[in-house]
């Protein structure tokens, strides 16, 4: 049964940084897609970072590149977001995803199987 379990979420001041972890189960993180979406207040899901099942390779949304860093602990079975000189346009639930079929990786939400539960980032300005 696979599962993923989101924490590291909080306020933060705009300029400030935090780390995402998401522990995932039931299956291994190498050679299957993961990453991260975000929900904006009255928004939708917007995809963030991605670790492609196709080699590994890290791919950022455009809004993010340079500021945030994806990375995974295989022992660990755990993908961490990294996030740095948070603005308020970051505000709202992170969400890490999986899927054990996907090639590569996708910025489409549908596509996606395994969802965790979210975690609440509040940037305040």
């Amino acid at each position: 049964q696979v599962q993923l379990v989101e924490s590291g979420g909080g306020l933060v001041q705009a300029g400030g940084s935090l780390k995402l972890s998401c522990v995932a189960s039931g299956f291994d993180l190498d050679g299957n897609a993961v990453g991260w979406f975000h929900q904006a207040p009255g928004k939708t899901r917007d995809g963030v970072s991605f670790i492609s099942s196709a080699g590994g390779s890290a791919v950022y949304a455009t809004a993010v590149k340079g500021r945030f860093t994806i990375s995974r602990d295989l022992a660990k079975s755990t993908v961490y977001l990294e996030m740095n000189n948070l603005q308020p346009e970051d505000t709202g639930v992170y969400y890490c995803v999986a899927d054990l079929e996907m090639l590569g990786y996708s910025f489409y939400r549908g596509a996606w199987t395994y969802w965790g539960q979210g975690t609440q980032v509040t940037v305040s300005s």
